[in-house]
C-alpha cells in the first residue's frame, strides 16, 4: 500500500466511517463488532475511489441487509442473539458465510454499482442463518 492508498484510508476511516458504523449499529439496532482489514481494502492505483466504492461494494448492502432484517422484533431479536460479528477483507475472490454467528464478507473492489444484489444476497444469508 502506497502513501496514497495510506492517505485515502484514514481519510475513509477519519471523516466517513464513522457515520457509516453509526449507520450500521442503527439498521442493526445493536452495537455491531466489526472487523474490517483495511489493508487488503485499499487496492493499488484506486485511492480516489476509496470513499465511494467501499461504501457502496461493503457498506450500504450491509446497512441495508440490516435493515431488511430488523423491521421487526422478531428480526432484531434474531440479530440481537444470533450475530456476534461481520468481517469485512478483501483477499480477491468472493466468499460470504454466515457461521457460528459470525458474517464474512469477502468481497473483491469491483462491481460498486451493484450493491443492492449484494444485499439481498447477504440479507438471504444471514435470514437462512438466523
Amino acid at each position: 500500500m502506497g502513501l496514497a492508498e495510506r492517505r485515502a484510508t484514514k481519510a475513509f476511516q477519519d471523516e466517513r466511517y464513522p457515520g457509516i458504523k453509526q449507520e450500521i449499529d442503527a439498521a442493526a439496532q445493536k452495537n455491531v463488532l466489526l472487523e474490517i482489514d483495511w489493508e487488503s481494502l485499499a487496492v493499488d492505483d484506486y485511492a480516489d475511489d476509496y470513499a465511494e466504492n467501499w461504501h457502496k461494494i461493503y457498506f450500504l448492502p450491509l446497512i441495508e441487509a440490516f435493515k431488511s432484517i430488523a423491521f421487526d422484533d422478531m428480526g432484531r431479536e434474531a440479530l440481537a442473539s444470533g450475530l456476534k460479528k461481520v468481517v469485512i477483507r478483501n483477499s480477491g475472490s468472493i466468499e460470504t458465510t454466515f457461521q457460528d454467528g459470525v458474517l464474512l464478507l469477502d468481497y473483491p473492489f469491483t462491481n460498486a454499482d451493484y450493491w443492492q444484489d449484494r444485499k439481498e444476497t447477504w440479507q438471504k444469508l444471514l435470514e437462512k442463518g438466523l
